[in-house]
């Protein structure tokens, strides 16, 4: 297996080969690992934020949870993948900024990140499997695209597998 590819922030892969894709530094960020079972065929999103209206910039689909996600689908529908047999895990939406005027109906951009992944993913009808969400801490997420494992990385060192 190839050494580890890096999906940067607001960026997105494909591959159709085993690979292990990751995402560093998973803040109020979402990572989205897609897969099909047995062909090998996967992709991994590292979302910024929820969709175009919370942005000026609007160059780059690829942060976006909604543009994102359906891209990584097309893809690997492009590549040979069944639609119907693709699945998700995803990790990340911490609460990274505590806000100095807190409110109780305050959504915080990580929650609105996974808000947002679940909404795209229910729509586009690919179940999540597993998912490690929320919190404070920052995480790494490792994803094999041959075994669909996730192991995610915690900033206290703590180790998860999905």
């Amino acid at each position: 297996m190839q050494e580890p590819i890096t999906v940067r922030i607001a960026t997105l892969k494909v591959v159709s080969e085993p690979s292990v894709l990751v995402c560093r530094g998973l803040g109020s960020c979402v990572g989205v690992a897609l897969y099909e079972k047995g062909s090998g065929i996967a992709g991994m999103a590292h979302i910024l934020l929820p969709s175009e209206e919370f942005s000026l910039k609007k160059d780059m689909p690829e942060k976006f949870a909604d543009k994102a996600i359906e891209m990584i689908v097309e893809q690997m529908v492009e590549m040979g993948a069944i639609k119907s047999r693709i699945v998700a895990k995803i990790a990340g939406g911490a609460k990274m900024f505590i806000s100095v005027a807190p409110s109780a109906d305050r959504v915080h951009v990580g929650e609105r990140n996974v808000h947002a992944v679940k909404a795209k993913l229910k729509d586009l009808n690919v179940p999540i499997l597993a998912e490690d969400i929320g919190g404070t801490r920052g995480r790494t997420m490792e994803f094999d695209t041959k075994t669909g494992r996730v192991k995610i990385h915690l900033a206290d060192k703590t180790v998860r597998i999905l």
